[in-house]
């Protein structure tokens, strides 16, 4: 029976650019890679003995890719700090994540699933300023409107994940599913596909996991390269990706 690759889409981005920050928004370059290193994941890495002297690696058939996201945030809205008006629409960001979209829809076995954002979008501050505030290195009225962020939250990706995951462990469409993801989101539906029988396999990009993850999966395995690795080959510079 086949494998079929489910890939979260905010979290892929996510690596990719930790990877590859040269192509933050390179959308083609994105999607290539999600298939490439989906892809890799068809063969298992060991070289099997034919006919006592050939070896050769084991390749299992694809099914098909998953990916999943939601459409960029396209609202205008005023900056909290400096009350600039900011048409979303016409970011770099929402630019990259619909040509990224369009891409994946001219892949082979490529099954784009959107979901939607929440109604309302508040604004909030930076990770970084929120901890130079709290050790009172700045003050609230030092912040400027490059200091906070529009909170775009996702609806309906992790719904859509643990629905395919149900239906193709009881439709029996596959017996292996591997999931590139790095949170508990996805435990109750891996629970439920390891009972039915699937080998469930976790890529997490090499970011670390939680101890308590691993008893919910039957293996872990990233294929992409290592973002330390990638950015000490490339010395800084574009250059062609090992994968």
């Amino acid at each position: 029976m086949p494998t079929a690759i489910l890939i979260d889409g905010a979290y892929f981005v996510r690596r990719f650019r930790a990877i590859e920050p040269h192509n933050a928004h390179d959308a083609a370059r994105a999607a290539d890679l999600a298939c490439r290193w989906a892809m890799l994941h068809l063969s298992d890495g060991s070289p099997q003995k034919e006919n006592g002297n050939r070896a050769h690696r084991r390749r299992r058939d694809l099914y098909r890719i998953f990916f999943y996201d939601c459409p960029p945030l396209d609202k205008k809205l005023h900056n909290p700090i400096s009350g600039t008006a900011c048409d979303f629409k016409k970011s770099d960001e929402a630019k990259f994540r619909l040509a990224l979209h369009a891409a994946l829809l001219t892949k082979r076995k490529v099954a784009l699933r959107l979901g939607h954002l929440a109604s309302d979008t508040p604004w909030t501050i930076k990770p970084t300023k929120i901890d130079e505030l709290l050790k009172k290195k700045i003050k609230f009225e030092d912040l400027t409107e490059d200091d906070v962020i529009p909170q775009a939250r996702q609806k309906g990706v992790d719904m859509r994940i643990g629905l395919d995951i149900a239906s193709l462990a009881y439709k029996k469409q596959v017996d292996q599913i591997i999931l590139f993801a790095g949170d508990a989101d996805f435990v109750p539906a891996a629970k439920l596909a390891r009972r039915e029988g699937i080998d469930f396999v976790l890529d997490p990009m090499w970011r670390t996991i939680s101890a308590g993850l691993t008893e919910h999966i039957d293996g872990l395995r990233s294929t992409c390269p290592r973002p330390d690795k990638a950015k000490a080959a490339t010395g800084g510079e574009k250059s062609e990706n090992p994968a």
